[in-house]
C-alpha cells in the first residue's frame, strides 16, 4: 500500500497520525508544527514532513518529555546537536526515575493499608479514611 503524504487536509492529517484537529491546530499555535500556506481560494495541505514531524512530538510525549522540552528537541533535531539532546534525556530519566521512586513509596503504604483494613474486625474504624484524615490534619496544622 502506497503512503500520499504529499496532499493531506488537515482532518485527514489528523487521522493519519491519530490525533484530532484541534490537537494540530494547538501544536501549531504552540510553534512545534508550521502551518502550510494556504493557496488562495483553496485549503491547507500537510506532507509527509507533517506527518513525521508529528509523529515525533506523540512519540516524545510518551516519553514523558513536556511540550516545551519537545520544543527544544525539535530545535536540535539536525542531528548536529547530540550532547544537548542527551542532556535533555538525561534530566528526563533522572526525573522517570524519581517518579518511580514516589510510586513505589506510594504502592508501599498503599499496599499496608489495604491489608490494614482486611484485617479489621469489628466495628472499628477504617484504617485507611483514619489515616487520609490524619494525613491531612498534619497537613493544614502545618500550613496554618
Amino acid at each position: 500500500m502506497e503512503n500520499n503524504f504529499g496532499n493531506l487536509t488537515i482532518g485527514t492529517f489528523a487521522r493519519v497520525v491519530g490525533v484530532n484537529v484541534e490537537t494540530i491546530r494547538f501544536y501549531q499555535r504552540k510553534g512545534l508544527l508550521p502551518e502550510p500556506n494556504k493557496p488562495y481560494g483553496s485549503i491547507r495541505r500537510y506532507g509527509e514532513a507533517d506527518v513525521k514531524r508529528l509523529q515525533f512530538v506523540k512519540s516524545a510525549q510518551r516519553l514523558g518529555f513536556s511540550l516545551d522540552e519537545i520544543a527544544e528537541l525539535l530545535r536540535l533535531e539536525d542531528g548536529t546537536h547530540c550532547e544537548e539532546a542527551s542532556a535533555l534525556a538525561e534530566r528526563k530519566l533522572h526525573d522517570v526515575r524519581q517518579k518511580l521512586a514516589d510510586l513505589i513509596c506510594m504502592e508501599t503504604v498503599l499496599a499496608n493499608l489495604v491489608s490494614d483494613c482486611h484485617t479489621q474486625a469489628g466495628k472499628l474504624s477504617c484504617p485507611l479514611i483514619t489515616s487520609l484524615r490524619n494525613t491531612n490534619e498534619t497537613r493544614s496544622v502545618g500550613t496554618e
